[in-house]
């Protein structure tokens, strides 16, 4: 009742105010408060409701965000409808799709666990969790229409916003420039997102030194100031659960005290309940918003006064962000490392041609996706014919990294993983990594790469891999010349491998990445079961080897192409995408440890697709297959079918319901589906099928196209783990009275 005889009083003493005045100039001052700053949105929706026009607007972080686009034309119920679709908690976190990756940056991104800055010898740590990409390329799309405003002033509602230059400590008032530009700075809270630079100035959250800018728009010619504040009171230790809460709360000390001033200059002060909200709790915006709603309906009867005081506005059509455009020139600043080549390549449109807005914007992301740049701002600028795009770009500045993984899995056992890479290594657009694997068998993984996007990029790979596994002698005695002996079961065969790789690769069609190169092999096969056997006259026991029978230990010349296609979302839980790999190898010379090598090739493929038939449900599918070509007696190379892994080297391909290396042939084909039920966000529950014919000229003698021989089954559990995927499987066949338990911990490299 109290509340109802104050809120009528002033009803009162406006009135009186605007019957001594004709038509009031409104300002709406919204204050910064992270994902609370939603309840503007319910807040708005009741001042135009109550017919209120609002003739300026200021604001700090979200309250900058969301002031800005309703001072470009957006309505209450259109901003609802933006941000109850779009996932903020998404593009806060800065994901790159994995489809705007190059084949490099995929291998590179999915091996390590830990990334970290490594200057001068140095371990650092990254400034921010988040570049804030993702958010300025919507703000772009949705603040297209008005690109070419640059003075704030000239919006369908003259806006301003604050930010805070970090070098001075001082407020920076933004009225002028690009639009998204100034939001973005304005809302760039310390330790979420990096630093924004504006004009030569290095500008983070405005909230640090103005988060309710009541000065500003009275000054700007506001007679009356609406004011919405979803600023918290200094929370409870029990509060302070995350280290953006204990930020939030550190600034609150000065906000606190300056509110009580700042309230007393705000006309209609709406104050939305969001106690029970954080500054990140975005999945709960529909809450958040209808708290505005009601706080606002608490002033609706001081609004309507306020309103009936207004002319009557004319209606205005609604506002629909634009999703194409032209863009016909690009320019280019800050790019001093990285080449105009290089960039214009990672962009993969070609200028003049009509396209979406999500076409550039996985552009920006493939730019992004490198990783070299700090951060990437763009303008879009109309130039009479088209658009033009004016990337600025911040190169980030550190060049060398460490970076960590550890693993398990059935064949190569346990191994941490220890790498360095190093970008700008020779050349501006390259990078140079070196892996070393620790553990059970010592590994290495050398890569240097030349990008240069859509035009030919130069690479050279050096790996050394090296297991072991309990095999069927049966394998051995059919593939290669030893003396045969029916008491022996099984042996352990120790697989050596040494590829160095020197290759050109481009894209085609923007999705396709074909690969041309030279390749050399050191390819060992050997056993220490079977050392009382002879050792072949040809290659002498030296005495590394002694007590080793050697069944293949040859040099390897080849040339070969390669065409990959990858918009799988997760390369070990797709959900949506499509994959496609096909190699052709043609074997030149040899060493020939076996006295048998002729010219042959090696062609295969694999093609798969995923998708949700349901939510939280995907089902992966995919075929595969392989023949060899010529007549030579080489079996070192022949594909051997079984086991579980996602980086088997060679023709070893992973088979469930079989052991490594159990299905032996020179040609094969095989099926493959998956059910993929996501129990909870990372959990997933796995069900897998294979079948495969496979032997020695399947496609030759049309066996191909048979039954399938073989078949296998798996249920498990994955999670997607800080380390990587975590996999268990059992596995077993209606062919043989066997099963096995597959595991692996950690990204396979």
């Amino acid at each position: 009742m109290k509340k109802k005889v104050l809120i009528s009083i002033a009803a009162l003493l406006l009135s009186q105010f605007f019957f001594s005045q004709e038509q009031p100039k409104v300002g709406l001052v919204l204050s910064g408060g992270g994902a609370k700053g939603l309840a503007h949105i319910g807040a708005l929706k009741v001042i135009e409701e109550a017919g209120v026009e609002i003739d300026f607007v200021g604001g700090t972080s979200m309250g900058a965000i969301i002031g800005g686009l309703y001072a470009a034309g957006y309505s209450a119920t259109e901003l609802d409808s933006i941000f109850r679709n779009t996932n903020l908690s998404e593009l806060i976190q800065d994901n790159v799709p994995r489809s705007a990756k190059t084949f490099y940056e995929k291998e590179d991104s999915e091996r390590y666990a830990i990334t970290l800055p490594f200057n001068n010898f140095k371990v650092s740590f990254p400034q921010a969790i988040s570049g804030g990409q993702n958010i300025y390329n919507e703000f772009v799309r949705l603040l297209y229409h008005v690109k070419d405003l640059s003075d704030f002033n000239q919006l369908p509602i003259p806006f301003l916003c604050i930010a805070t230059n970090i070098e001075t400590g001082k407020p920076v008032l933004l009225d002028h420039g690009y639009l998204p530009e100034a939001i973005i700075a304005s809302g760039t809270l310390p330790s979420l997102f990096e630093p924004s630079e504006v004009n030569g100035q290095i500008l983070i959250d405005g909230g640090v030194v103005n988060n309710y800018p009541v000065d500003e728009v009275r000054a700007k010619g506001a007679d009356i100031i609406i004011g919405v504040d979803v600023q918290d009171a200094l929370a409870k230790r029990e509060d302070l659960e995350s280290a953006t809460e204990i930020l939030v709360q550190i600034n609150n000390y000065r906000t606190v005290n300056d509110m009580v001033n700042k309230v007393g200059k705000t006309d209609i002060y709406i104050k939305p309940n969001i106690s029970d909200f954080s500054v990140i709790d975005f999945e709960k915006g529909n809450e958040i918003i209808q708290s505005g709603e009601i706080a606002a309906l608490e002033k609706l009867d001081v609004l309507q006064t306020i309103a009936e005081k207004q002319p009557e506005s004319p209606s205005r059509a609604p506002l629909k962000a634009m999703d194409s455009l032209t863009i016909n020139r690009l320019k280019i600043e800050g790019n001093d490392v990285y080449t105009r080549a290089y960039i214009k390549g990672k962009l993969r449109f070609t200028l003049g041609d009509k396209i979406s807005f999500e076409k550039l914007r996985q552009g920006i992301g493939n730019l992004s996706a490198t990783g070299n740049f700090k951060a990437i701002r763009y303008q879009l600028v109309s130039n009479g014919l088209g658009t033009d795009l004016i990337l600025k770009l911040r190169e980030n500045e550190t060049k060398m990294f460490i970076r960590v993984g550890a693993h398990y899995d059935d064949l190569y056992k346990s191994a941490a993983l220890i790498n360095l890479t190093r970008k700008n290594f020779f050349f501006k657009d390259d990078v140079a990594s070196f892996d070393l694997i620790l553990g059970d068998h010592i590994r290495y993984n050398f890569q240097y790469y030349l990008d240069k996007g859509f035009y030919w990029s130069f690479g050279i790979n050096s790996s050394f891999t090296d297991f072991d596994e309990e095999i069927d002698f049966d394998l051995i005695r059919n593939n290669f010349d030893v003396l045969d002996d029916p008491n022996i079961g099984d042996i352990n065969l120790d697989v050596t491998d040494l590829t160095n790789q020197i290759y050109l690769e481009t894209v085609l069609r923007e999705e396709f990445a074909f690969r041309l190169g030279l390749e050399h092999k050191l390819l060992r096969y050997s056993t220490r079961t079977l050392s009382n056997l002879p050792q072949p006259e040809n290659e002498p026991f030296t005495p590394t080897d002694v007590g080793r029978v050697f069944f293949e230990d040859s040099n390897y010349f080849s040339a070969y192409g390669r065409l990959r296609l990858d918009t799988y979302d997760n390369s070990y839980f797709p959900s949506k995408g499509l994959f496609f790999d096909g190699d052709f190898h043609v074997y030149l010379f040899s060493s020939d440890f076996n006295n048998n090598f002729r010219e042959f090739s090696i062609a295969k493929a694999r093609l798969g697709t995923a998708f949700q038939p349901f939510n939280n449900l995907a089902l992966n599918i995919e075929t595969e297959g392989g023949f060899k070509l010529g007549t030579s007696d080489v079996t070192s190379f022949d594909f051997v079918l079984g086991g579980f892994g996602n980086n088997l080297i060679n023709n070893f391909i992973p088979f469930f319901g079989y052991d490594f290396l159990s299905l032996p042939g020179n040609s094969f084909v095989k099926a493959y589906a998956r059910l993929d039920y996501k129990i909870t966000p990372k959990n997933h529950l796995l069900f897998a099928v294979n079948m495969a014919n496979v032997q020695d000229d399947l496609f030759r003698t049309g066996e191909w196209f048979t039954a399938p021989d073989f078949s296998g089954f798996g249920v498990g559990y994955g999670l997607d783990s800080f380390i990587g995927p975590i996999q268990i499987y059992y596995s077993w066949t209606p062919e043989i009275d066997e099963s096995n338990v597959f595991v692996s911990v950690g990204y396979w490299f």
